[in-house]
């Protein structure tokens, strides 16, 4: 008995392909070759983008900037939303093609036809026409590229978002079970490796290696300036006032602050004065204060500096538990905890807070932080630990150790250390020799005493 319903593939064989059959389904295979290529130079031109690019686009009254910043912020949902569009496109390229080859060829031409067709002809003009054209002009303009693009990624982004919170909740869980099967290793094991490295592995560099390694474990209250040295202005001062502090300061951002320096209203880019450096001493510079970015004295040195590349800022008030002024963090200051001290124009020659008489006595400013001292003398960071209390300056230590303010000249013991306090005023210990003791029997002595 006949089948009264023929399928569609056996129609496609017995049907003939009329002009405008080709006509249309050529149309439809150049606008998704075309969308392939724009998808596919979409993910180049976003991941390209870079701290510049990112303030370009900030500075262009675009409606489609906010998207770009958007999609550019959640790489993750960015990447899966292009690589699902781009999939669906070449998939639908595939399905197209392969229908038109059969009601062209017929359903017996299988084998030299399609593979021309299908391998060769199809996989060339994906690869050349919607993927290495499009990225290379993307490459080039990637900004522009961006933005023109935005709008439909963004679309789609919400449109697939089911689809991507799975993928992507599917890729977070194969990543966990990788971790969890993963080698870990310490700080002090990693430490401990760098010192035994090869000839071929500098001082400096190892420096460097330390620094990385030691970086993530960093809190901000220890790297921090503290509130006693932050050079800042009171928002009532009179302009010519304000031009003789930033001239002898040599800074290139100053806090502002209301009555005290716990009340910080922002801060003041030295460069957006430059236009005003004629006016008069009414001139209203407190116009010119930009937003302050304020964190807290536990946040680590890591999530900080993320923070920073994020927000586009080089500095941050530290802030205590009660929102007063604790101290002040610059990207200076996270750079140095890698590379060492930076030392500019404005910089002494020598170091302000160190200075060694011998290879076993120095001199030090009380308020150096105890990251930094325990750098100078290459000591391990945590062995104060269990002393310093709260304190974070060699100052602070001290006084945890002796329990009240010392007199000059006094001296105080810890483990190896014999420390001299050569000036101190009535609130703090300014400055302070240091001694490392290598005879243990002096030591006992001096404990005995």
């Amino acid at each position: 008995m006949d089948d009264p319903y023929p399928s569609l593939l056996l129609l496609a064989e017995t049907s003939p392909v009329s002009a405008s059959y080709l006509l249309i389904n050529a149309v439809i295979f150049i606008l998704l070759l075309i969308s392939s290529g724009l998808v596919s130079g979409s993910e180049v031109a976003f991941f390209s983008l870079n701290s510049d690019d990112l303030s370009s686009l900030d500075e262009k009254s675009d409606k489609r900037v906010s998207k770009a910043i958007h999609l550019v912020e959640s790489p993750k949902n960015l990447l899966s939303t292009v690589l699902i569009l781009n999939n669906l496109i070449n998939i639908g390229i595939v399905t197209l093609t392969t229908f038109l080859s059969w009601n062209i060829f017929g359903l017996g031409a299988t084998g030299i036809v399609i593979i021309l067709v299908q391998t060769i002809g199809v996989t060339f003009a994906i690869v050349f026409f919607g993927e290495i054209v499009p990225k290379v002009y993307a490459t080039k303009a990637k900004v522009e590229f961006s933005l023109f693009m935005a709008p439909s990624i963004y679309f789609f982004s919400l449109l697939l978002r089911p689809i991507t919170i799975f993928l992507m909740s599917m890729s977070n869980f194969i990543e966990k079970r990788i971790e969890k099967k993963g080698y870990s290793l310490s700080v002090d094991e990693l430490n401990q490796a760098l010192e035994i490295t090869g000839e071929d592995t500098s001082e400096e560099e190892k420096d460097i290696l330390k620094g990385i390694v030691n970086f993530g474990t960093l809190s901000v209250k220890q790297v921090m300036q503290s509130r006693m040295d932050i050079t800042a202005v009171e928002i009532e001062t009179d302009f010519h006032e304000l031009m003789d502090k930033i001239n002898k300061s040599g800074y290139s951002r100053i806090p502002v602050f209301r009555e005290t320096i716990d009340s910080i209203e922002g801060i003041l880019y030295i460069k957006d004065l430059l236009p005003h450096v004629e006016k008069d001493e009414d001139f209203e510079w407190s116009n010119l204060i930009r937003k302050g970015f304020f964190v807290p004295e536990n946040k680590k040195v890591d999530s900080l500096l993320k923070d920073f590349q994020k927000k586009r800022v080089h500095m941050a008030i530290v802030v205590d538990e009660y929102g007063g002024t604790s101290g002040l963090v610059t990207l200076e200051d996270l750079i140095e905890e890698i590379i060492g001290e930076i030392n500019d124009e404005f910089d002494d020659a020598e170091d302000y807070y160190f200075k060694e008489l011998d290879p076993n006595t120095y001199i030090f400013e009380g308020k150096i932080s105890l990251n930094d001292f325990s750098k100078k003398l290459d000591l391990d960071p945590q062995i104060f630990d269990e002393v310093k209390g709260e304190s974070e300056s060699l100052g602070g230590l001290l006084l945890e150790i002796n329990s009240n303010l010392p007199k000059n000249g006094s001296k105080i013991y810890f483990e190896s250390f014999e420390f001299t306090i050569l000036a101190v005023d009535t609130k703090r210990i300014k400055k302070v020799k240091v001694h490392l003791k290598s005879d243990e029997k002096e030591m006992e002595g001096h404990n005995l005493d």
